[in-house]
């Protein structure tokens, strides 16, 4: 007998809280109220509130039945592409944990929260060694917080420079938060298409470098899951005509330990430390995006900044050439507490070993399923492949289909639709964490499918069958959404 995996069995499934409650039914006893509830005169009170009416037990299984609806990877492997959504350790955990630092109030007194003000210091002379640069801000609250810093970096520099540019180039294989960054800052973006390899040309980025170009913002890797082998030649093209060089470090997760982009030719850049050091991520937040930057432009990160003064750190405004305060205190710091766990208990020599277990893993995915979905660019990846439908469009099978027939195999789908440059995309990011077992089964589950395809395409225009959930109408939600809360 063997064992199909996927999401078969029980799903349990309830109605509202409001009709599922009845009148009289009570799981908390709320104690006597001695306090008026109304002394601003409001003319409603407690009870004309909309409670539903629940005893203990419903309200256990309700929020027990949400906890099983989730997707983690906790409970299995999430290949979702740019979000990288790779393993927590959890003894980042234990250590955010720890009552001196979870407990620390933001406005503490420097003399109270030394042991903090030296971690946030530590991390940042780790993230500057990791990544080749010179100087670093964990003030960011997210990557594209990290993006627009740089990008104030770079203005205030030219602005110091007493230059006025208006542009930036942008490839088409950058982040799609990269333009909105530039933007922001009053740059009109200037895009430049990616070559048949799959990657920025020299030729390319010369053709449009002025000295009314501020600078670039080059994804390295890319959004196509491949390395920028022309990044130093393309780097002294610009820094040729006066230009600046952000290199946005979404990706660093492939490299880290590995390439120093300060040496590459990058002027500034900025990490995801959810994506690349191993923080919790999703449902909004939290996450944290440290900007780093060479040592021409340290005067412009962002205030406060961590001092040592005579033995003692501090937080320090005392930096007039500052673009500023981005955020309230300075930052979020149990994400900081966590990126800083892994990095020492990992080492250098194991922060190096992460990247090229992901680009191994990355690999491997890319090959065996080389023979039934089209690659886009067939060639070595780094932390990701993507896919395209190419394959299935003659029978009338799309990317969505796959996504949704994936789901009855227990699998969350991969990022689909992105990058823009491949058709039909599929991207497909294992990260370090998954073992050669658990990426088996899920090529096995991809193969079924386009199996699947070629015999039954019906069977998955109609998926998934077993989720809680079946197929939206992504049409009628797109034309008509429902905005309610």
């Amino acid at each position: 007998m063997s064992d199909k995996l996927g999401t078969t069995g029980l799903i349990l499934n309830e109605p509202l809280l409001w009709d599922r409650g009845k009148p009289g039914r009570c799981g908390f006893s709320m104690p006597t109220d001695d306090v008026p509830f109304n002394p601003l005169g409001e003319e409603w009170t407690r009870n004309d509130l909309d409670w539903p009416d629940l005893s203990e037990v419903d309200v256990v299984r309700h929020y027990t039945r949400l906890s099983t609806w989730n997707v983690s990877v906790d409970a299995g492997m999430y290949p979702l592409g740019s979000c990288t959504m790779k393993y927590n350790p959890k003894t980042n955990e234990r250590q955010a944990g720890l009552s001196g630092l979870a407990e620390a109030h933001p406005l503490l007194p420097a003399p109270l929260c030394q042991g903090a003000l030296k971690m946030m210091a530590d991390l940042e002379s780790d993230l500057a060694e990791i990544t080749g640069m010179d100087a670093v801000s964990l003030q960011p609250a997210a990557g594209a917080h990290g993006e627009l810093a740089g990008m104030l970096i770079i203005h205030a520099c030219l602005e110091h420079r007493g230059e006025r540019r208006s542009k930036i180039i942008i490839p088409d294989t950058a982040h799609g938060t990269n333009p909105a960054s530039a933007a922001l800052c009053g740059y009109q973006p200037v895009p430049v298409k990616s070559g048949p390899d799959g990657i920025l040309s020299p030729e390319a980025v010369r053709a449009v470098m002025d000295r009314d170009t501020a600078g670039i913002m080059i994804t390295n890797p890319n959004t196509l899951g491949l390395f920028e082998e022309n990044i130093k030649e393309i780097s002294e093209i610009v820094h040729f005509m006066g230009g600046l060089v952000y290199a946005d470090g979404a990706n660093f997760n492939a490299v880290m330990g590995v390439v120093n982009m300060g040496c590459a030719g990058a002027d500034v850049m900025h990490l995801n430390l959810h994506k690349t050091f191993s923080t919790p991520h999703g449902g909004g937040g939290p996450g944290s995006g440290p900007v780093c930057v060479q040592k021409h432009l340290e005067p412009f990160l962002p205030v406060p900044r961590i001092v040592l003064q005579n033995g003692s750190y501090g937080l320090s405004e005392d930096f007039p050439q500052s673009i500023g305060r981005l955020v309230t205190f300075y930052g979020h710091f149990s994400v900081m507490v966590r990126a800083f766990s892994y990095i020492r208990s990992l080492g250098p020599e194991g922060l190096a070993r992460a990247s090229q277990l992901a680009v191994l893993n990355a690999n491997y995915i890319r090959e065996r399923l080389k023979p039934y979905y089209h690659l886009a660019y067939d060639r070595f990846c780094m932390h990701e492949c993507v896919f395209s439908d190419k394959k299935q469009q003659v029978h009338k099978i799309a990317t969505l289909d796959i996504a949704k027939r994936l789901m009855d195999y227990g699998y969350h789908p991969p990022t689909i639709y992105f990058p823009l440059v491949v058709p039909g995309a599929l991207m497909i990011e294992p990260t370090e964490t998954e073992s050669k077992d658990d990426i088996d089964q899920f090529v096995d589950a991809l193969i079924a499918i386009a199996k699947e395809a070629a015999d039954n395409p019906e069977w998955l225009h109609e998926a998934p069958r077993t989720p809680k959930m079946r197929r939206m109408d992504e049409v009628e939600a797109a034309r008509r959404p429902c905005l309610a809360g």
